[in-house]
């Protein structure tokens, strides 16, 4: 064998160990997870040590948003750092994301990183980019669900989705080749409806009695686009479907019928005693309502719970095999939720509640632990935050902006002054395309197709946005300042379908 050369291995060994020393990223991402429900964020509602342990040892962005709020055009934002109409995939009804685009995986992978998704991808087409992926069909199970693998094959699985789609992210680190760094994207189905907890989490609340939001029965006084929307607890939420009462295991959604025989003893012996309780009794109006919203709130805060614990779980694995120091966690939602505000469930509106997002991030050595963020971030920022992170060039055609310089605390970086927005599903639940533009005090929206309407909001006088202020008797000045903020962000992310309906 002919020995090779000593500074020829001394180059090898040099560039495995730069190699090594490029952060490693962990991005898990959570379905419908409310930044209210997130004690991090100071919620009373629960604890969520594992995720608030990710805020402690890093930093806490409190101004993070989204750039359309619903499940897969999020997700294609945070892969492509583009916006819905860049990027292709505007909403869940009629979109399938162009794999042949380009994705900061992409980028990391030709750098040298090894790449896997695992869990929820949503997104109507096969991963591309990637080393290795391992996905839900669709929306996927709560229970013994199914994955799509790689190698074509379909993949049929026994437990809870949480936990094993945790299962399976260890077993691929535990695969991956050490020797360099690595991204891995953790899409967890948690929180989505029909919030099904796992059987051990099962009554975890259930001695709790949740405070209602004080605009629960909100009257949707001069917002148009509220009152024509079908996501209230009241009405739209659905007792069997929803809330695994009256005949839920004739319902089609499969969760049930999935279930083996010792998961479905312990769901029939939580359930069925509620369901007797509910019978006896006979409940009717407000009455009703107000129990659906506590029965709404156990099972979304039960299922919340458990992906908490599996979060721990990947900050575990990461502490033993000590990966820690030099990987970076981010954690976010794909959107915000409603926890009952307006009355509702669900997200889509440009409101506070469904456009913020919960969103931290840990980088040892690089962001000092128990920080806090004020300025406003996207998961549009998310793609170049990673590749500024790992040291590659950014792509021009990516509409975010890294954000590490203003986590770095670079006295120099500055954060933006004003958010754009757009929404464009027309079908579930109601609720009316829209976009628009929110600054540091003020959001003025734009509503068309459905309704065809204008509001404006001072959020610092009317945080619950409650008082439509468009047209009313002293606010022209900012209504004629916030529209140009407003061109000129359509302008900005080159939105020629908003530009035609700014009047």
């Amino acid at each position: 064998m002919k020995k090779i050369p000593l500074f020829i291995s001394l180059l090898l060994l040099s560039s495995a160990l730069f190699a090594q020393k490029k952060p490693n990223i962990v991005i898990i991402v959570s379905d419908d997870h409310a930044f209210q429900t997130i004690s991090a964020y100071g919620s009373k509602l629960m604890q969520t040590p594992n995720i608030d342990r990710i805020a402690k040892e890093g930093v806490l962005f409190n101004k993070a948003y989204v750039t359309n709020s619903i499940c897969g055009p999020s997700r294609a934002v945070i892969l492509t750092g583009k916006y819905s109409h860049k990027n292709g995939f505007k909403d869940n009804d009629h979109s399938r994301f162009d794999g042949n685009q380009d994705t900061f995986v992409k980028h990391l992978q030709s750098g040298g990183y090894q790449t896997a998704w695992i869990g929820k991808w949503h997104l109507g087409s096969n991963p591309e980019g990637f080393n290795y992926w391992q996905i839900l069909p669709d929306q996927g199970n709560y229970y013994n669900p199914d994955f799509l693998m790689m190698d074509g094959s379909r993949k049929n699985t026994t437990g809870y989705v949480s936990n094993l789609i945790e299962d399976a992210a260890e077993e691929w680190m535990e695969k991956r080749d050490p020797s360099k760094p690595f991204c891995l994207v953790i899409g967890h189905k948690a929180t989505h409806r029909t919030w099904i907890p796992d059987t051990t989490d099962m009554g975890r609340f259930e001695k709790m009695k949740f405070p209602m939001p004080a605009n629960f029965y909100d009257a949707y006084q001069n917002r148009e686009a509220a009152k024509v929307q079908d996501m209230t607890i009241d009405k739209t939420m659905l007792m069997d479907y929803d809330l695994k009462m009256l005949s839920y295991s004739k319902q089609a959604d499969g969760a049930i019928k999935r279930m083996n025989p010792e998961q479905r003893a312990k769901f029939d012996a939580y359930y069925q005693p509620i369901e007797a309780d509910l019978k006896a009794g006979k409940l009717e109006g407000k009455a009703l309502v107000e129990w659906k919203y506590q029965r709404y709130m156990k099972d979304y805060l039960s299922t919340a719970a458990s992906l908490d614990r599996n979060i721990g779980r990947t900050l575990d694995y990461l502490d033993q095999h000590h990966l820690t120091d030099n990987t970076i966690v981010v954690y976010l939602s794909d959107q915000g939720f409603y926890m009952g505000e307006h009355g509702w469930f669900d997200k889509r509106f440009m409101y506070e509640e469904s456009f913020r997002t919960p969103m931290m991030m840990r980088y040892p050595g690089k962001i000092k632990a128990g920080s806090k963020s004020e300025d406003f971030v996207m998961n549009l920022d998310i793609a170049p935050t990673m590749l500024d992170a790992a040291g590659l060039a950014l792509p021009k055609e990516i509409q975010g902006k890294s954000f590490m310089p203003l986590v770095k605390g670079n006295p120099r970086a500055k954060g933006r002054d004003a958010m754009y927005y757009h929404y464009y599903e027309n079908t579930v639940h109601s609720v009316s395309p829209h976009f628009g533009v929110r600054t540091k005090r003020y959001k003025l929206i734009r509503f068309y197709e459905r309704v065809n309407t204008w509001e404006l909001y001072d959020l610092q006088k009317d945080p619950s946005e409650e008082n439509n202020l468009f047209g009313k008797k002293g606010y022209d000045l900012i209504t004629r300042e916030l529209k140009g903020v407003l061109k000129a962000q359509i302008a900005k992310y080159d939105d020629q379908e908003a530009a035609g309906l700014m009047e």
